[in-house]
């Protein structure tokens, strides 16, 4: 029984990782999409009305990517409470389960640093 609960956790959490990278895709493609119409518009010498209402649409596309993006990492953490709730709670699928930090090959080989905190007078 063990088994087939955890291979059940694998599926999903292999699905709800594809779901969570299909969402962050889709902000930066929108974001990027977002950020070169008004530098195309400009650089073509065309008024700032043109293609206002495409820069809003999209802007608004972002919002609710921004949503549902907020709506799978809810469901990421109902889904690490039925895993504790069906006794998997000590079990990390291979599909990553909760994953560990990222490593720099993750993050494109850039490494995170501490910033330094500044005080305010």
């Amino acid at each position: 029984m063990l088994k087939e609960r955890r291979m059940v956790a694998e599926q999903i959490a292999e699905a709800l990782f594809e779901a969570e990278a299909a969402i962050d895709a889709a902000i930066s493609k929108t974001a990027q999409l977002t950020g070169v119409m008004p530098a195309l518009r400009s650089q073509a010498g065309a008024s700032a009305l043109i293609g206002q209402d495409a820069v809003e649409h999209a802007s608004q596309a972002i919002m609710a990517l921004a949503e549902a993006r907020r709506a799978i990492v809810e469901t990421h953490k109902e889904l690490s409470v039925a895993k504790d709730q069906i006794g998997l709670g000590a079990v990390m699928t291979s599909t990553g389960g909760d994953k560990p930090p990222a490593t720099a090959a993750q993050l494109g080989g850039r490494q995170l640093r501490a910033v330094a905190q500044t005080r305010v007078a």
